[in-house]
């Protein structure tokens, strides 16, 4: 453990992280760290693959920020979930495992995202 707080494959992380900042973090390198579910130019993967790296930038600044959303971002996300992720959940349900469980963690982490402060 750092003199800032705990440790993860990023560096020391800001002392009295909340668990969502936490949980974000554990996900977020989970994820980078696992090979894309697929290949291929089926839509349907290039839509995930899309929302992933959109998603990323999105991850990547928050936790720059200790845990807060930059407010375009905040923006961008609250826009993101009121049109829904409907095209995510079809294309994880007919392309099956492994994307299912693909497009479920990116799911979990928009989840987290959106609990975040703005700041």
């Amino acid at each position: 453990m750092s003199s800032r707080g705990p440790l993860d494959a990023r560096g020391p992380l800001k002392s009295g992280a909340s668990e969502e900042v936490l949980r974000l973090r554990r996900l977020w390198d989970e994820h980078v760290h696992r090979p894309f579910p697929g290949t291929g130019s089926d839509t349907r993967l290039q839509e995930v693959a899309l929302y992933s790296s959109w998603l990323g930038s999105i991850v990547e600044v928050a936790l720059q920020l200790d845990g807060a959303l930059d407010p375009n971002h905040a923006e961008m996300l609250k826009t993101r979930r009121t049109e829904g992720n409907q095209v995510l959940f079809r294309a994880g349900g007919e392309l099956g495992e492994p994307v299912r469980s693909y497009v479920a963690r990116l799911i979990t982490i928009e989840d987290l995202l959106a609990q975040l402060p703005i700041r």
